[in-house]
């Protein structure tokens, strides 16, 4: 009984000692003041009339004692158009909030912005705490960015998009049959969740190097402090070419964060024609491009980043061109190789047969780098086959052969990615064993330059970005 006694009686006082610790004592001293986690709350770009996404900071109270912030509250021009949440409470003002020493809280902010005067409208406003009779300020501001709302539109006649707004796109947008659709230079269309594209007409687009045409979802800023909503896949369905479209003409145009990426079903008639020119394609939960009986002629484009493989080719005639072929993708292991064939003989073992009765798939990769996580190829013989890859360096290690032709078999290109800091720059670095060893004669006059403005010289690299050593002095 005695040894139960002093038991208890030594975690009574263990207790007690431990709450002693906690220093309950608030400081007055006006020097003692918060910290917050950032100089600025920016949350970016975003569109007006709808919610912003939630940015998060945090307000921590470097000293020993209790901190007690009398007044929290929004000031300013735009301040009716902020929220806050103060440690798990929602409001625009808050009093007698207190932060333990060496303790933090975090605050989080969104907003609603009316449509502005202008395309673009700078809204700022301040976060005001009142702390020991000083009043300190967090500024506050966003973009608030007019766009066009396309609700379930079918376009039945030509029509242009210009530039001057961004198109978001809820539901789908189609394209009907005989119809052409132009994106102009420098035009975005901004997909919600689910939305599609569906061109069973004609898709131009007419992007620049300087002003590209960009397809992404329609969520800005990050996810979290680092992660960009650019290279989040899974955001919006993505774009399909059906049997009865003809003559799409993409130029430095920018597809992502897709969940099937681009499809283009044809028929076998080779009218179904999809001509790429200095694309990037990239960032899907599917493949990024996928083609069926069909015709794909690429020249200085990137494929990259999806769960899946990068892209699918069942029957049809397709060429490939200084294009770079790599798949780092962040958020799933990934599912298949890289460049994937199907329909291509009628060996029922390799071939994949379809049994459509349709011609099999013919395909050229010229000066290409095909090079990542995963495989690179479904297949690794092609003999039989009308499927060739010339000047290419691939992942896998082999030899060549009549579909193999002056490869470079198992070196590494030396991008600048940077999986681990969300960097993916597919450019080569000035030691790439892809330099200066691509075919001149395979390039298309009109990818002679590259999606950076570099021109391709007499001995260009490989892939989809071109390289030019600095000359001495």
């Amino acid at each position: 009984m005695k040894n139960l006694l002093y038991n208890i009686l030594c975690v009574l006082i263990a207790g007690i000692m431990c709450v002693s610790c906690i220093e309950d004592g608030y400081t007055s001293s006006p020097s003692d003041q918060p910290v917050f986690s950032t100089d600025m709350v920016d949350l970016g770009v975003v569109f007006t009339d709808q919610p912003t996404t939630t940015t998060r900071f945090t307000v921590h109270n470097p000293h020993g004692k209790q901190l007690s912030i009398s007044d929290i509250r929004l000031s300013g021009a735009a301040a009716d158009c902020f929220r806050l949440n103060v440690d798990g409470m929602s409001g625009s003002t808050f009093s007698g909030v207190d932060i333990r020493g060496n303790d933090s809280i975090f605050v989080l902010v969104e907003a609603t912005f009316p449509e502005g005067p202008q395309p673009q409208t700078l809204y700022s406003a301040s976060i005001d705490f009142t702390t020991n009779g000083v009043v300190k300020s967090l500024p506050i501001q966003a973009n608030g960015q007019n766009v066009h709302r396309l609700r379930g539109v079918t376009l039945d006649k030509d029509t242009r998009f210009d530039a001057t707004l961004p198109y978001q796109v809820f539901d789908s947008l189609v394209v009907a049959p005989d119809v052409t659709l132009t994106l102009a230079e420098g035009s975005t269309l901004c997909f919600h969740d689910g939305a599609m594209l569906i061109v069973r007409g004609t898709l131009v687009a007419e992007g620049t190097n300087e002003a590209p045409v960009t397809l992404a979802g329609d969520r800005t800023g990050n996810v979290v402090t680092d992660i960009s909503f650019d290279i989040m896949s899974r955001q919006w369905t993505g774009v399909v070419f059906t049997a009865t479209s003809t003559g799409n003409i993409l130029t430095a145009t920018d597809i992502r964060n897709t969940t099937q990426g681009v499809i283009i079903a044809g028929d076998g008639s080779g009218d179904t024609q999809l001509t790429l020119t200095n694309c990037r394609f990239r960032n899907s939960g599917g493949m990024v491009l996928e083609a069926y009986h069909s015709a794909i002629d690429a020249a200085g484009c990137e494929f990259a980043e999806a769960a899946d493989g990068l892209v699918y080719l069942q029957g049809g005639r397709h060429s490939f061109v200084n294009c770079t072929f790599a798949n780092y993708y962040l958020f799933s292991a990934i599912a298949g190789p890289a460049i994937q064939t199907a329909h291509i003989s009628p060996d029922e073992k390799t071939g994949l047969d379809d049994g459509s009765g349709l011609p099999y798939t013919v395909a050229a990769f010229d000066n290409c780098i095909i090079y990542g996580l995963g495989g690179d190829l479904s297949h690794g013989d092609y003999a039989g086959t009308d499927i060739t890859f010339r000047r290419c360096l691939l992942k896998s290690k082999g030899s060549d052969d009549d579909n193999f032709i002056e490869c470079i078999w198992g070196e590494d290109p030396l991008y600048y990615t940077v999986r681990e800091d969300y960097l993916f720059d597919y450019r080569l670095r000035p030691d790439s064993p892809a330099i200066g060893v691509g075919d001149p004669s395979r390039i298309p006059a009109r990818a002679t330059v590259d999606r950076y403005g570099e021109a391709r010289t007499a001995t260009p690299a490989l892939g989809a970005y071109a390289f030019t050593l600095p000359t001495e002095d």
